[in-house]
């Protein structure tokens, strides 16, 4: 084990897709605030960049653990070594999840489906799982578990059938492993974001499609906003919860008819 318990606030937290765009930016604001943080992504190259990029900016320890999120055998392999390591684990961020480009829901391959439905559901199921195991043996006992719901968990938009419903399902994890987690002092929380600035959403600033048919460019906010958010939820003590949040561009076609 490694000496991770004595740094900072001595705690844990372990942000999925942590090598880019939103995750990395939690990690970073994470680590920025005294934890010991474990970042995972399928490419490895990606996540040990970042590590050693957040933790010289911050002086606190990162360790990148490439992890498939949709491969059982891959996400308890990862937790294992993070019990292993630091013995314990506070917070665990499910981010990661992947897309498709915008397709007739009639036209969608199967393959398709199950790839996302493995990155984004799937996945934070079997992290969830393990989070359960690790937080509610140890001791101090329980932790905190925060889901990206992203705004497509209430709101769908046009052409993004798989997208939409692996998002919405992440409402009902949330609000299950809410309930589930109170006999062992395990928190769970969504942030559902909408148009946080990044590789994935510089997209929009040329237009994308709007549910009358209509391309129209879309505002973006800055990520450091949802890094902000994920820190306040995880600094609550764990007899107090944001079960879900919803952090957004003011202006984003969300709210009314746009």
């Amino acid at each position: 084990m490694t000496d991770w318990g004595r740094t900072g606030k001595g705690k844990i937290a372990l942000v999925t897709g942590g090598g880019t765009g939103i995750g990395l930016a939690v990690a970073r604001g994470l680590s920025a605030e005294g934890y010991g943080v474990v970042i995972t992504g399928r490419r490895l190259a990606v996540l040990e960049k970042a590590a050693v990029e957040i933790s010289a900016e911050t002086g606190n320890p990162v360790r990148g653990i490439a992890c498939d999120v949709g491969d059982p055998a891959q996400v308890s392999a990862a937790f294992a070594e993070v019990k292993r390591q630091f013995g314990r684990l506070d917070v665990l961020v499910n981010n990661a999840g992947s897309n498709v480009s915008p397709a007739l829901l009639e036209d969608i391959p199967f393959e398709e489906w199950s790839s996302i439905l493995a990155a984004n559901l799937t996945g934070a199921f079997l992290c969830t799982q393990q989070a359960f195991r690790i937080m509610k043996d140890q001791t101090p006992r329980g932790g905190r578990i925060i889901n990206n719901g992203s705004i497509s968990a209430t709101t769908p938009r046009p052409n993004s059938a798989p997208y939409t419903a692996t998002k919405h399902a992440i409402t009902g994890l949330t609000k299950s492993t809410a309930l589930d987690g109170r006999k062992y002092d395990i928190a769970c929380g969504q942030i559902d974001i909408g148009n946080a600035a990044t590789d994935m959403t510089a997209k929009m600033n040329g237009g994308v499609l709007q549910a009358n048919g209509e391309i129209a460019p879309e505002p973006t906010m800055s990520v450091s906003h949802v890094a902000d958010a994920v820190v306040y939820m995880a600094s609550l003590p764990l007899d107090a919860n944001v079960l879900t949040m919803t952090v957004m561009a003011t202006t984003m076609p969300l709210v009314g008819r746009g």
